[in-house]
């Protein structure tokens, strides 16, 4: 298992030139240092939700690849990929036969029956409107089987997606076999995509549900012995990164994107730091991902009027002009993510941009950057109109010719040198210290193997400086 505390860049198995070849001559041909790993967002086939549907993990869809290409991003990099842990495509080989088979299938309890999980008259309203509900309506999927019988089966997100019912042992074994089988074929860390629904339990929103979610996170993360890493994906408020890390499992740092927007537009910098020095040192930092900048995260660290306030700053920005969108999903406590590239969020700044990038890999934890971020990608106008999803604005797919123009852009060029010293300094592998010593001045100071680097932004301006102690002598980064 090859990991390290190295930048990893999430990506689309077709998103940099549309396939996995292309996509390691890309990063070897203009991000040479700049990523020490990737996560390769699901490359399996699949039904839909853009991968997250998977028919199998047993194979690379053909159209990005097959594993030798895998297994070569893997000899340079260390790799991360997802299996969802809450559910699995309704035309994964394991559902057709328990739809053809009915009860003599062995996969005949590996999904979960919804009638049969509430029982007699249930549920009640109360019972709905305690579950915390990615859609509307109940969240189950009605089937007729070969033998004519119609079953209710859980199902959480869309429709082309069957819950697993974990509490089986057909569905733990299902995925030890995956998890080992993808160890086996070059996956270092493997992400536990919507951990947080996998218990259901009545009388609770299914959702985070405690004590049980950490008996069942131990059970999970220990399925893949030493030969992957398994690190939970939860959207949630910061307590629970904070829980992860008192269980000792590593997380996600969901706070951070919203709160340097805050930062960035406020000039405040209390609240990003009194978040950086408690923030889990096990962690993945993230400004930008494939979904959207989580806003209800940073709940407690942004109030709601503030961050109503900030929502308000930017939305020009958001995908909310374009598509229609349920009015209660812009407040605050109802806000799930906001839907852009972070470059766009920020009014496509440079300024803004690059210190954001700085702050974001002086934090505690390995820095993840998306393809889209990495290439200082604007909002995608035109796939948002083609398509019912706001994450489309932005999950823009790049041509090479594309990606050779993006980068010769002068901001990239400099977000690539503040990659490169971040995996190439080892100042990084130790402390920090975070100090505000006026108001929009934010320090950070990473120290670490006889050497340090410390990074002092000034929020007013947009002006940052790095400078870093080696053999014996104080030096400026040039950015």
């Amino acid at each position: 298992m090859n990991i390290s505390n190295k930048i990893m860049l999430i990506t689309y198995p077709d998103s940099i030139g549309g396939n996995l070849v292309t996509l390691r001559n890309v990063l070897k041909e203009y991000f040479e240092d700049a990523v020490g790993g990737i996560h390769i967002l699901p490359f399996f086939p699949s039904s839909g939700d853009r991968g997250f549907s998977p028919i199998t993990y047993e194979s690379v869809e053909p159209a990005f690849g097959n594993w030798d290409d895998i297994k070569k991003l893997s000899e340079t990099y260390y790799l991360m990929c997802d299996v969802m842990v809450n559910h699995v495509s309704k035309r994964s080989k394991e559902f057709l036969d328990y739809l053809e088979k009915g009860e003599a299938s062995p996969f005949a309890d590996m999904f979960l029956d919804y009638e049969q999980f509430w029982g007699e008259g249930r549920p009640d309203e109360q019972d709905i409107n305690l579950l915390y509900r990615r859609k509307d309506g109940e969240p189950y999927q009605s089937f007729v089987r070969a033998d004519g019988k119609t079953v209710k089966l859980w199902c959480t997100f869309t429709n082309e997606q069957i819950d697993l019912d974990l509490r089986t042992e057909t569905a733990k074994q299902y995925l030890r076999e995956n998890f080992n089988h993808l160890a086996l074929n070059g996956i270092s860390i493997i992400r536990l995509d919507a951990l947080g629904y996998v218990v259901k339990k009545r009388d609770t929103s299914c959702f985070m549900v405690e004590p049980d979610i950490w008996n069942v996170i131990d059970e999970i993360t220990g399925m893949a012995g030493d030969r992957a890493w398994l690190l939970p994906e939860i959207h949630d408020t910061w307590e629970t990164a904070k829980k992860l890390e008192d269980h000792h499992v590593w997380s996600y740092d969901f706070v951070l994107p919203f709160l340097m927007l805050h930062a960035i537009y406020t000039g405040d910098t209390k609240k990003l730091a009194g978040w950086l020095k408690v923030a889990p040192r096990t962690q993945f930092t993230v400004l930008d991902t494939h979904d959207g900048i989580g806003v209800y995260d940073a709940y407690d660290w942004v109030d709601e009027e503030e961050a109503a306030a900030l929502i308000e700053r930017i939305e020009d920005r958001l995908s909310y002009q374009f598509k229609p969108l349920n009015p209660e999903k812009k407040r605050f406590k109802k806000a799930y993510q906001l839907y852009t590239t972070y470059f766009s969020a920020l009014h496509e700044n440079e300024k803004a941009y690059l210190l954001a990038r700085a702050v974001q890999f002086f934090a505690p934890g390995i820095p993840q950057v998306y393809y889209v971020g990495m290439l200082a990608g604007e909002n995608d106008y035109a796939a948002l109109e083609q398509s019912e999803d706001h994450r489309s604005i932005n999950r823009h797919n790049y041509t090479v010719e594309e990606i050779r123009a993006c980068a010769q852009k002068d901001v990239v060029k400099k977000l690539r040198s503040l990659m490169q010293f971040r995996n190439t300094f080892g100042a990084f592998d130790g402390d920090l210290e975070v100090a505000v010593p006026s108001e929009g001045i934010l320090i950070m100071r990473r120290t670490a193997n006889n050497k340090w680097a410390e990074l002092i932004c000034n929020f007013a301006d947009l002006d940052f400086s790095i400078c870093y102690m080696e053999q014996g002598t104080t030096q400026r980064l040039k950015v």
